[in-house]
């Protein structure tokens, strides 16, 4: 179908909910149309952290408009998954337009909470008006041995609390017999966290030796620790519309079109829903043909079936990767910040008591704790390691885990998050189109 705001046609949106159930009408006029227009590859793509469907929508242009031209004559149809994340709006995203809020933020010190994060916050967590509001206030404020009043309400924000319901998250690693542990987020005192991401930031935006000739400020990471919270939120909800939602309508598009090759591409917190989306395959559906993961922000062992740290431990998608009839493509780039600093550091267990700074982030944190956009597939045997330019050189491998260090383009952006949403690139888009051998 035709979309005026769209650089490629035919485009179709399949929109999700926190659930994962789709909008029925976007589905059925998918199942409907795509074998119509002539569709042999299908490109469905699923967006990370992000705030509004104008956010999304601006993304998949963007991405897919080299794609006509790189292969003209390819019968390509293209998906833009909608499904409710959040992006804190003073990130800074390559090429798109700097809104106002970000140029405030950057411009004051203070880890203050603007109207759009507030209002993106308010639409993510719904109900929860008072709780934004009181964290905001002290954001501004910032009393004195308060922190941990903060940290309360961060969890409770994210309805994670001691002997609750079932904690917002969920694992990327398994260990058999033994209960999923919680993510240090939400089990470790909020003024030990908030010290942690304050020297962390010093040292993003100040090089690596900064934060050693003093401490700042725990409050300097209190943002940080809500920023971090709110994703491990969106983690578990990427995972759940991947393997609810997207996997079925995978599986859908089989039965009503199965001559239809479909190539799945993730950004951050996308590419854990389209890895999901394996999870959810019916038995027996092979149409899925490429997956290509960029700047995945989930544990570099989910396709693992046993852990170097662990022999009791493997991957929650293990041997998934079987599941598609091609190669899983994972890009990454060290100049992610936001996976190559903050997710370790954000997803040590509880009653890991290790350093997260120095030497061991690059080290056991970075090794045990590290995510796919930042040193690619880990602990899969037979997994092929290229750079950008000899992936783009190709053949890539027909089937199993292929690494791309991505750097070489995925590279611009400051702190806190670094490049991690720098993928509009030409170069990446031939990549997925290498992945899936289209055109």
């Amino acid at each position: 179908m035709a979309d005026p705001g769209m650089s490629v046609a035919p485009y179709w949106e399949l929109t999700f909910d926190a659930d994962g159930d789709p909008d029925g009408a976007e589905r059925d006029r998918l199942l409907d149309e795509v074998t119509g227009h002539g569709v042999r590859d299908l490109i469905v793509f699923a967006h990370g952290w992000n705030n509004d469907r104008s956010g999304a929508t601006a993304l998949y242009r963007r991405f897919f408009a080299p794609v006509p031209k790189l292969a003209p004559k390819a019968g390509l149809g293209y998906v833009g998954v909608i499904w409710p994340s959040m992006r804190f709006c003073d990130e800074p995203i390559p090429d798109f337009p700097k809104w106002v809020v970000a140029t405030e933020a950057e411009e004051s010190p203070a880890p203050v909470l603007d109207k759009d994060t507030r209002h993106a916050l308010l639409e993510t967590f719904p109900g929860r008006a008072t709780v934004v509001d009181q964290l905001s206030r002290m954001l501004d404020q910032r009393p004195a041995a308060e922190l941990e009043e903060f940290g309360r309400l961060v969890r409770l924000l994210v309805e994670v609390l001691p002997g609750g319901p079932q904690p917002l998250f969920a694992a990327d690693t398994l260990v058999e017999g033994v209960p999923e542990s919680e993510p240090v987020l939400f089990g470790t005192a909020a003024t030990e966290l908030c010290e942690e991401f304050a020297q962390a930031l010093t040292s993003l935006r100040e090089g690596p030796d900064a934060a050693g000739f003093a401490l700042p400020n725990p409050w300097d990471g209190a943002k940080e620790l809500l920023r971090q919270a709110t994703y491990w939120a969106m983690k578990r909800r990427a995972g759940t519309v991947g393997e609810r939602g997207l996997g079925r309508v995978v599986g859908q598009l089989a039965q009503a079109a199965p001559e239809v090759r479909v190539h799945l591409v993730g950004h951050s917190f996308g590419g854990r829903l389209v890895s999901f989306a394996l999870r959810g395959l019916p038995d027996g559906v092979r149409t899925v043909k490429s997956v290509t993961l960029l700047q995945g922000a989930f544990s570099h062992y989910a396709f693992a079936a046993r852990l170097p740290h662990d022999p009791r431990a493997g991957g929650a998608l293990q041997g998934r990767q079987n599941r598609i009839d091609g190669p899983l493509v994972c890009c990454y780039s060290h100049f992610d910040g936001a996976l190559g600093t903050f997710y370790p550091l954000a997803s040590r267990t509880a009653d890991d008591c290790e350093s997260a700074l120095g030497a061991d982030l690059a080290g056991v944190l970075g090794d045990r704790w590290g995510a796919m956009g930042h040193d690619g597939v880990q602990a899969v045997p037979g997994t092929r390691s290229l750079d950008l330019a000899a992936a783009l050189r190709g053949p890539l491998a027909a089937s199993g885990c292929v690494n791309v260090d991505a750097a070489a383009v995925v590279r611009r952006g400051g702190p806190p998050t670094g490049a991690h949403s720098d993928i509009v690139h030409p170069e990446l888009a031939r990549l997925v189109l290498a992945a899936g051998r289209i055109g």
